[in-house]
């Protein structure tokens, strides 16, 4: 008896799903992976650009945008892609994909990425959503008491709250983001990438930058460290935490079985340990 392929899980979608996170919200899924943000929602409509727009109108998406289709998925679908720079030398592209579900209904995807596309990925992770094959330990409770730091589960208590998929915000512990890669350029890629668009911000001023060696969740290797001073600023950010400066780390580094991209920051009205980092912080990474 032959089993259809599109049933199987093959060893590529295992390391794909070994390497992803979701959180399910309000309907959506949200995913992270590779430093890609991910989302999927289905919507019992017909697959024509006149229902999508409708059913989708989170997306802000017009009928003429939906002229595209990707033949390579080989099932009936809609795709569009879209590009700006911003700031100078970060060009974000989101792919939107809308597919024909298997019971006819219509799942829409959004592929938002920096300085990258991996098409390759977008539609084997849209195989994988459409034939129900993402497994429900990828999906983090709403409600924060732990996380999975690649692979490694983490106790946080109850004073952290996610800010999104693999983004963590404790009140006066800190705040990280990371991804999981599947290679050391991606993952270097993306924490170079957010250090641009931090860079760019307007509001406050980097006063240091340099390089510092640390050990990352048992790997020796090298971190960026900013300092960022925000005197004088009444902006969110810093009205929020009562802050006035904010040490921001930027670290890619192998971590078990794959690669990691991961900014750390701590305000300076944070509580600070005797080793210089937050509680958050110390949870995976110690200063030499």
């Amino acid at each position: 008896m032959l089993i259809p392929s599109v049933c199987l899980v093959t060893a590529q979608d295992t390391d794909l799903l070994n390497r992803l996170q979701a959180i399910h919200n309000r309907g959506i899924d949200f995913y992270n992976v590779d430093g890609i943000e991910i989302t999927s929602e289905i919507k019992d409509i017909p697959l024509n650009a006149k229902s999508i727009v409708k059913g989708f109108k989170n997306l802000k998406l017009k009928e003429k945008d939906l002229t595209a289709t990707e033949p390579l998925l080989g099932f009936p679908n809609s795709y569009f892609s879209k590009t700006e720079e911003k700031p100078a030398g970060l060009h974000t592209t989101t792919d939107y994909y809308f597919v024909e579900s298997i019971d006819k209904k219509v799942i829409g995807f959004t592929f938002t990425t920096v300085n990258k596309t991996d098409n390759e990925l977008q539609r084997e992770f849209i195989n994988l959503v459409r034939n129900n094959l993402i497994p429900s330990n990828v999906y983090n409770k709403l409600q924060l008491d732990s996380i999975n730091f690649a692979g490694r589960k983490i106790l946080l208590g109850n004073s952290c709250a996610w800010m999104g998929v693999n983004n963590v915000q404790c009140r006066f512990y800190g705040q990280m983001n990371w991804s999981v890669h599947k290679t050391q350029e991606s993952a270097t890629q993306s924490v170079n990438n957010q250090y641009v668009s931090i860079s760019a911000g307007n509001k406050g001023k980097i006063v240091s930058d340099t390089t510092v060696s640390v050990i990352f969740e048992g790997v020796e290797t090298n971190a960026r460290r900013i300092m960022y001073d925000f005197t004088g600023v009444t902006g969110l950010l810093a009205g929020m935490s009562g802050g006035k400066n904010l040490t921001i780390y930027f670290v890619a580094a192998p971590v078990r079985d794959h690669y990691v991209s991961c900014v750390m920051s701590f305000w300076n009205n944070d509580q600070i340990n005797a080793g210089g980092l937050s509680p958050l912080l110390e949870q995976i990474m110690k200063l030499r």
